[in-house]
């Protein structure tokens, strides 16, 4: 039995389900499903809980239809829009470094940053792309494996945190450590992992501070949700018409609102305290998840 199938009986409380399901009639998505799909995508996407895990339990778990890949893309826009605002003088030395990076001036810091960004990104385009053709990425889309990786990779974020040396700084980041944060980028490909996540865990233990394991990894989901958004966004470009590109609108202005407030919620919750909130949050969450998926 379904979430979906125990809160039906109950006529007056969360009928706001069945009205939401009302999307493949009106052919557009409820303006309620909107705001719930980009409040998920925009609050999860950069703290360490796996935004996509939790998109694809929202339909799983409230029997909602599917937001769909345009509703996707947009909700990618809107989180990209937040962490470029937030971080934006590291955004704007990346961008401005391009050039100078691409005629071999790497003693410019912007050129630097932008080289490290584009090494800790190759890792994950090219799995991700091998997954894509493979149809690996559908076949690991269930709430078993959201389950287990939401519950194992929260303890591996507590491990890297407790055992992780604190003697770096993001002024430090070497092409070794690229390297290194990219290849635990690729983990994310696996639903329930949460790049964030991953990526803060391989900085912590690299000996990174809890803020600047952050702000990389937070830079580092500049280009790759750049470059995927754009791929799938490419996927459904023939096909979106007035009312999806409204509906995209509408996604990626709450998503772009709620990742901000995520992100800096996160970044002054770290000047204080560890990643022990979202440890305890993800260990939950995977132990009911398991519950659910085998009871």
């Amino acid at each position: 039995m379904s979430v979906s199938d125990l809160i039906n009986p109950l006529p007056n409380n969360l009928r706001w389900l069945d009205w939401l399901k009302q999307s493949r009639e009106t052919q557009t998505v409820p303006i309620l499903h909107l705001i719930l799909v980009a409040l998920v995508q925009g609050v999860t996407e950069f703290l360490p809980v796996s935004s996509s895990g939790h998109l694809i339990l929202l339909p799983n778990l409230t029997g909602l239809d599917d937001q769909g890949q345009i509703i996707d893309v947009a909700v990618h826009v809107g989180t990209l829009g937040g962490v470029v605002l937030y971080f934006w003088r590291d955004v704007k030395r990346a961008f401005q470094g391009i050039g100078p990076m691409l005629m071999g001036q790497f003693d410019d810091p912007g050129a630097r940053l932008a080289m490290l960004l584009c090494i800790a990104t190759v890792p994950v385009m090219v799995v991700g792309l091998i997954f894509k053709l493979t149809g690996t990425d559908d076949a690991l889309r269930s709430v078993t494996v959201i389950a287990w990786t939401t519950l194992l990779f929260g303890i591996v974020l507590w491990w890297a945190d407790r055992t992780g040396p604190v003697e770096k700084n993001s002024d430090d980041w070497s092409i070794r450590d690229a390297l290194i944060m990219g290849a635990w980028q690729v983990l994310a490909l696996i639903p329930g992992t949460s790049r964030s996540g991953i990526t803060i865990t391989g900085a912590r233990q690299l000996g990174y501070m809890r803020e600047d394991a952050a702000r990389l990894a937070m830079l580092m989901s500049v280009p790759t949700i750049l470059v995927s958004g754009a791929l799938l966004g490419l996927e459904v470009a023939s096909t979106m018409d007035t009312t999806a590109a409204r509906d995209g609108a509408i996604a990626a202005v709450f998503a772009f609102f709620a990742s901000l407030a995520a992100l800096h919620f996160m970044m002054r919750l770290l000047r204080s305290v560890s990643f022990a909130p979202y440890v305890i949050y993800r260990i939950s969450l995977g132990s009911a998840l398991l519950v659910y998926a085998y009871g």
